[in-house]
């Protein structure tokens, strides 16, 4: 790594950051002014669309309420997770770094990797070694995700059985219960992994000194984020209240959805279809596309309506979550970027630099 890379300059992904922020910007208008444009009209639902405008102040207030939580419980996470020793990240550099996150979430693909990218930089530049950091970023993200395959299995079974009032669709319940238990299988098994599994490695390969320094290389990440898997696991055993977060992370953001069906006049669907289509729609976020824009909502319409949720109002609904999911965490996390980058200026003034203290048995 150049010693410029290593002090507080961001790193240049394909060409010119600042052009990557802007075309993905454009693509996300572009994508976004299709989906509220051209897709009510394409579908029929002219009237469904006016109604759009019509939506229930009180009711949307209430939206703007559970996303704001479902936020606070994200940062709770974070701090818990991956900034609890690390005095130079209080509250103000954590909320900085979350916010900045999800709003490179929202203009990079690939299902988040663009927030995960942000927040790896401003961590290194904190002073964290690139070990601990993988090893905290796998313990967050497996504490993150767990909840979503835990409810896909939970609300799939419970549906298929009929304990959930919903339909019990085989593609819709099983399907992705199955897709949520082999996520549960394969993290828990990462867990066996012994922690030289790259030294392992490397004495079984022969043949040249580089091929073995490389397969060494290359058993390290699937070590590292064992690591952080049994880290997660000993914060649930011990029953850490901080794992909280992530239930109201994904929690209230479903809250919004469900407060947004209120807003514009329907019923919403039973709390185990709406959780259902919720995170059949979030599978969207892995397509190439900025924040899922076109891909979450078209999976949750399209799960909504296969439970049986009137066309005209699954659009409605799902359009106006967006808008808090997506668009909210927009502006003010321009604004915290803006706020880390003289934040990593000023741990760089500080003579803050990466550490290579190796990690020890119990990080």
């Amino acid at each position: 790594m150049s010693e410029r890379t290593a002090g507080g300059s961001p790193p240049q992904v394909g060409g010119s950051t600042r052009r990557r922020l802007l075309g993905g910007a454009v693509f996300a208008a572009a994508v976004v002014a299709v989906l509220y444009f051209v897709l009510p009209k394409l579908a029929g639902f002219d009237e469904t669309w006016s109604r759009f405008k019509e939506g229930d102040p009180l009711w949307l207030a209430v939206a703007l309420a559970f996303e704001l939580a479902s936020f606070g419980g994200y940062l709770v996470l974070f701090r818990a997770v991956v900034a609890y020793d690390a005095p130079q990240i209080g509250w103000r550099e954590s909320y900085q770094i979350t916010m900045a996150g999800l709003a490179a979430t929202r203009l990079f693909a690939a299902g988040g990797a663009g927030g995960i990218a942000l927040t790896v930089w401003a961590l290194r530049r904190s002073g964290m070694g690139a070990r601990r950091v993988a090893n905290r970023m796998s313990a967050f993200v497996v504490a993150l995700y767990s909840v979503y395959a835990a409810a896909l299995v939970i609300d799939g079974l419970l549906l298929r059985t009929g304990v959930l009032s919903g339909t019990s669709s085989f593609a819709l319940t099983v399907v992705p219960a199955i897709f949520g238990g082999i996520a549960i299988g394969t993290v828990l098994a990462s867990a066996l992994l012994p922690k030289d599994l790259g030294r392992r490695w490397q004495r079984g390969v022969p043949g040249p000194r580089w091929l073995g320094t490389a397969v060494k290389w290359a058993g390290r990440v699937p070590a590292t984020f064992g690591g952080g898997v049994r880290r997660a696991i000993r914060m649930l055993l011990d029953r850490d209240p901080h794992l909280l977060g992530a239930v109201a992370w994904w929690g209230f953001d479903i809250a919004v959805l469900w407060a947004c069906f209120h807003a514009f006049g329907g019923d919403p669907p039973p709390w185990g279809v709406l959780v259902m289509a919720y995170f059949v729609g979030m599978l969207g976020n892995a397509l190439p596309l900025p924040g899922g824009v076109g891909g979450v909502e078209g999976g949750m319409i399209g799960a909504l309506i296969a439970f049986g949720v009137p066309g005209g109002l699954a659009v409605v609904s799902v359009l106006a979550y967006r808008v808090f999911a997506f668009w909210l965490p927009t502006v003010p996390g321009a604004i915290a970027y803006l706020g880390l980058r003289r934040t990593v200026r000023e741990w760089r003034e500080a003579g803050l630099a990466p550490d290579t203290e190796p990690l020890t048995s119990g990080a």
